[in-house]
């Protein structure tokens, strides 16, 4: 796969691959590109434990992460393809439609603010080790922009 004139061959995640990806990641930074690692749509459940069964047992995913209110599903053979279920029981005001997973939170935070769109979440650092914030596009659509704290990533 070619980026900005970098190649990265996908293999495994092996450490020679995941140590490419970062260099990758960093450049990126330099050069005043955002640097997205995933984009997962987020999908309102009134029955999250159906919809888990669904997306385990019809599309085969994978639970890669459960906090109750949250479940986040993945391919075994394509980790960065992931779907979140998040429970909509009307107790949380606003639930983005879209998390989008970047480099440096603080930047595109920035980049949003400076442009005038409207935050609806503040940045914030939450307790399960991400940064983000939410912002609405220009349709609307409430997206949740996050980076994982320490500089991990998920894949």
């Amino acid at each position: 796969m070619s980026h900005g004139g970098a190649v990265v061959r996908r293999r495994s995640s092996s450490p020679e691959l995941r140590a490419n990806l970062d260099e990758l990641w960093r450049f990126e930074k330099w050069s005043g590109q955002v640097s997205v690692r995933r984009i997962v749509p987020d999908i309102r459940s009134k029955q999250l434990d159906t919809s888990r069964q669904f997306y385990v047992d019809v599309l085969g995913l994978e639970v890669a992460m459960d906090m109750g209110s949250i479940v986040t599903l993945r391919s075994s053979t394509n980790p960065t393809a992931q779907v979140s279920l998040m429970r909509d029981d009307e107790s949380s005001a606003i639930l983005p439609q879209m998390s989008v997973e970047v480099a440096d939170v603080d930047d595109v935070h920035a980049r949003a603010v400076s442009r005038g769109f409207k935050v609806v979440y503040p940045l914030t650092n939450e307790p399960w080790g991400v940064r983000r914030f939410f912002v609405t596009d220009p349709n609307g659509t409430i997206i949740n922009v996050m980076s994982h704290i320490g500089g991990g990533h998920s894949d």
